[in-house]
C-alpha cells in the first residue's frame, strides 16, 4: 500500500473520530438539557400540587369555622380533588363533595349568574340552600376528614 494512501486513510479516520466526538458531545448536551427541563417541570408540578392541597385544607378549615357557604366549598374542593386525588371522590366521607357538585352544576355562576333574572336566581338559591341543609353534617365531617387527610 502506498504511503500517501496510508496517510489519507489515517487523516480520514481522524476526521471521522472528530466528527463522532462532536456528535456525541452535542447529543450529551441535549440529553442534559432535557433532563434539566424535566426536573424543572416535575418541581413545578409538585409545587402546584402542594399549593392545591394547601387550598383544600384552607377551604376545609373555612367550612369548619362556617366562613364559607357549603355549596361553594364543595364545588371548589371537588375541582381541586379532580386534580390532586380524584379517587377520593369515590370514597366516604369525601363522596359528598361530588354529590353536592352534581346537584348544583347546572346552576350558573359568576357573570352568568349576574346576567340571570332575579326570580330565577332566588329560585336557584333556595334550591342550593336546601342541598346545603340536606348535606350539612356530611359536608362538615368530610371537611374535617379532608383537612387531616395525608395526601400521597
Amino acid at each position: 500500500m502506498p504511503l500517501w494512501l496510508q496517510w489519507t486513510l489515517i487523516v480520514a479516520g481522524l476526521v471521522a473520530i472528530a466528527c463522532l466526538l462532536w456528535f456525541i458531545r452535542k447529543q450529551t448536551k441535549l440529553l442534559a438539557e432535557g433532563r434539566k427541563r424535566q426536573q424543572k417541570a416535575e418541581a413545578f408540578q409538585a409545587k402546584r400540587r402542594e399549593d392545591m392541597i394547601g387550598s383544600i385544607r384552607v377551604i376545609a378549615m373555612a367550612v369548619e369555622e362556617d366562613q364559607i357557604e357549603y355549596s361553594e366549598a364543595c364545588l371548589r374542593i371537588k375541582g381541586l380533588l379532580d386534580h390532586v386525588a380524584p379517587h377520593l371522590l369515590e370514597e366516604a366521607p369525601f363522596r359528598v363533595f361530588r354529590t353536592v357538585h352534581e346537584k348544583l352544576e347546572h346552576m350558573p355562576t359568576h357573570r352568568a349568574r349576574q346576567a340571570t333574572e332575579t326570580r330565577f336566581v332566588e329560585k336557584m338559591d333556595k334550591e342550593r340552600f336546601e342541598v346545603e341543609e340536606a348535606h350539612a353534617d356530611e359536608i362538615r365531617r368530610a371537611a374535617t376528614a379532608i383537612r387531616h387527610h395525608q395526601f400521597d
